[in-house]
C-alpha cells in the first residue's frame, strides 16, 4: 500500500486523510459529501488518488457520518454546513481542488457565489445540484416518492427519503455497486429538509462566472439530480463536462468508480495542477 490513513474526530468533526507514500502534487484534494452520506463515501476514490500521488482530505458535517451531532438535525441549513467546509479549507496549507458530490456540490457553488470564483486552482462537482433552482427535483422526488415526501413533511425532515435499504438504494446506486442496499442504508444517517428549500429562487443565485478550470460529472441513471439538470449546470459556467454511462447518483461508489476516478485525475494533470 502507497499511502497512509489517517482518522480522526477533532473539535466535532470526522475527518479522513489518505496520504500518499510518493506525493506527486502539493495541492490537496478536499472532498465533500452530500446529504445523509459523510466522509466514508469517498474511500474508494481517495485510495485510488493516492495511489497516483493525491493527498486527499474528506470531513463527516456534523451529525454526519462519525461527526457528533451538534445541534437537531432537521434545524441545519446550508448555512450552517456552508461554515463547517469553510472551517475546512482554511485549515489547509494552500487552497486545495475542491470536490463536491451532489449537496455538497451546492456547497461548492456557495464557495464560488459567496467567497471567491477566482482563488480555487479547480474544482470538481460530481452530480451536483442544479446550478439555479432545486424545485422540479423536489417535485420529480414527491412524485416518485409520494409518501417519503409526506413523511418528510410530517417530521420536518428529509430523513424518510432514505427511510429503507431499497428505497435508498434506488435513489443513489445501480445493480453492480460497491456496496449492497443494505450496507448503504447501514452508513446512511438523518438529514435537515431545510437544505433544500435554502438552495431555490429567491433565496439563491449561482455566480455569474467562475474563472478557474472547472469539471462536471453527471450520472445517466442519477434519480436524485438528473442528467439534463447537471449537464445544464456545466452548460451554464462553461464547464468541462462529462456523463458516466449507466451509472446513478453516487459516482463514487458505483461499479464504474475506478474509471471515473481515473477520468478526474487525466483531467487534473491537464490542467497543469501541480
Amino acid at each position: 500500500m502507497n499511502y497512509t490513513v489517517t482518522r480522526t474526530v477533532e473539535d466535532g468533526i470526522e475527518r479522513v486523510v489518505y496520504s500518499p507514500t510518493y506525493r506527486r502534487f502539493e495541492t490537496p484534494l478536499l472532498l465533500q459529501h452530500g446529504m445523509w452520506h459523510g466522509a466514508w463515501c469517498w474511500q474508494y476514490w481517495q485510495e485510488l488518488f493516492a495511489e497516483w500521488g493525491w493527498e486527499s482530505h474528506a470531513h463527516s458535517l456534523p451529525g454526519h457520518g462519525q461527526s457528533p451531532a451538534q445541534r437537531p438535525i432537521r434545524w441545519c441549513t446550508l448555512n450552517y454546513y456552508f461554515e463547517c467546509l469553510m472551517s475546512e479549507i482554511k485549515r489547509l496549507p494552500r487552497r486545495p481542488v475542491l470536490m463536491g458530490h451532489s449537496m455538497g456540490g451546492a456547497l461548492t457553488q456557495w464557495y464560488f457565489r459567496y467567497v471567491s470564483n477566482r482563488d480555487l486552482p479547480a474544482a470538481v462537482l460530481v452530480a451536483p445540484w442544479h446550478s439555479h433552482d432545486m424545485h422540479p427535483a423536489i417535485a420529480r422526488a414527491m412524485q416518485e416518492d409520494p409518501w417519503g415526501a409526506v413523511l418528510g413533511w410530517l417530521s420536518f425532515s428529509a430523513t424518510p427519503a432514505v427511510r429503507t435499504p431499497q428505497v435508498a438504494f434506488n435513489w443513489f446506486l445501480t445493480e453492480g455497486a460497491v456496496l449492497t442496499p443494505q450496507e448503504l442504508h447501514a452508513k446512511l444517517g438523518p438529514e435537515s429538509g431545510l437544505v433544500l428549500l435554502q438552495y431555490t429562487p429567491p433565496l439563491w443565485k449561482p455566480a455569474e462566472k467562475v474563472h478557474f478550470p472547472l469539471l462536471v460529472l453527471g450520472a445517466e441513471r442519477d434519480r436524485a439530480t438528473d442528467e439534463p439538470s447537471v449537464r445544464a449546470t456545466a452548460a451554464y459556467y462553461g464547464a468541462d463536462y462529462f456523463m458516466v454511462p449507466e451509472a446513478g447518483h453516487d459516482l463514487m461508489l458505483e461499479k464504474s468508480y475506478r474509471q471515473t476516478a481515473q477520468m478526474i485525475h487525466d483531467w487534473l494533470v491537464k490542467q497543469s495542477i501541480a
